[in-house]
């Protein structure tokens, strides 16, 4: 080695030596958290409590960026694209896992991202009008199978967890559902409420009150527990059909490659926030359980929902070119 390429060689290491561990002087200028869905929905407020809590910790600002469109994968490719530093983030749905399922997108979800922590599990439940003749999931699969034409169910739009759900039912009981999407979850309600469509698998925050009600009856849970607040409600599996799961959820997520010491960071903010009870109390108020996952749970989980819906969506004929 000549004495130019020593030198550089002990610069380098001069250099490394004394060079900050990435997370430092992290963060040091804005962070973007990106929203792929309008401002103003469950996610777009989830975001907006994690930049606040960043600003007040690390005292950077944290602008919230909503790039709807594309089934999320508007502002997801937004993120996958983004320099792994830290700055640019995700914070998304079930929809990340699917949306890759049923429609080409340039971007990997398991190769593009780190995960960093999963932020609430939503789940749904069976409900249908009072006027069907059914109290019990059983009783609901056989009377669909005896309808000529089938049972309408309303979802809140394609590739939604209102319509995957029912399709993943589908496919397990044999069921016979025709789908009807709706523009939204308030569309579905109305439909549903004035006896239009009779069948919905919805999310228990907006169909527990009506169920209370009495308005709707609820038939099946569709997690692998049943829920606290509904205790005579079955799951989908135990009432004859193992594995049946699905659950809505909310997660963080940065471009794949960025520093394992700034995901600790990250992560670790995310998680102290998720355990205060003010917040854990307001996402429960909105129906979600909170779960302040790491993000090596978070990893196997969102493997786990891709692997999933990927079958799910094929098997259903959902799978675009």
């Amino acid at each position: 080695m000549n004495g130019l390429s020593r030198g550089g060689a002990a610069f380098a290491l001069l250099l490394a030596a004394g060079a900050p561990l990435p997370a430092q002087d992290y963060p040091s200028k804005p962070i973007e958290l990106v929203v792929p869905f309008v401002a103003g929905g469950t996610t777009d407020t989830a975001a907006r409590m994690i930049g606040q809590r960043f600003t007040e910790k690390w005292g950077q600002p944290v602008i919230i960026n909503n790039r709807p469109g594309g089934g999320s994968s508007i502002g997801t490719a937004i993120v996958a694209k983004a320099a792994p530093d830290g700055y640019t983030l995700l914070v998304s749905t079930f929809a990340f896992a699917v949306t890759p399922a049923i429609q080409k997108v340039p971007y990997d979800p398991l190769k593009d991202f780190a995960p960093l922590t999963e932020i609430s599990s939503i789940p749904l439940m069976l409900v249908v009008h009072p006027s069907l003749p059914v109290t019990t999931l059983q009783d609901f699969i056989a009377w669909s199978k005896a309808q000529p034409a089938g049972v309408d169910y309303a979802s809140s739009g394609a590739g939604t967890s209102t319509h995957l759900a029912a399709e993943m039912f589908k496919g397990m009981t044999g069921a016979k559902l025709v789908h009807v999407p709706f523009k939204g979850n308030a569309e579905v309600m109305n439909a549903l409420l004035g006896g239009h469509v009779k069948v919905h698998f919805g999310l228990a925050a907006s169909s527990l009150q009506h169920v209370r009600a009495g308005k709707l009856r609820a038939l099946a849970v569709t997690t692998e527990k049943r829920l606290p607040y509904l205790p005579d409600v079955p799951t989908v599996a135990e009432a004859g059909y193992p594995g049946y799961e699905i659950t809505s959820w909310q997660g963080a997520f940065a471009p794949a490659g960025t520093p394992k010491a700034i995901v600790a960071k990250l992560s670790g903010e995310m998680i102290a926030l998720l355990h205060e009870p003010a917040v854990r109390a307001r996402i429960e108020r909105e129906g979600a359980d909170p779960i302040a996952s790491s993000p090596e749970q978070f990893t196997a989980r969102v493997a786990s929902e891709v692997a999933k819906w990927t079958r799910v969506t094929k098997d259903a004929g959902l799978t675009g070119p």
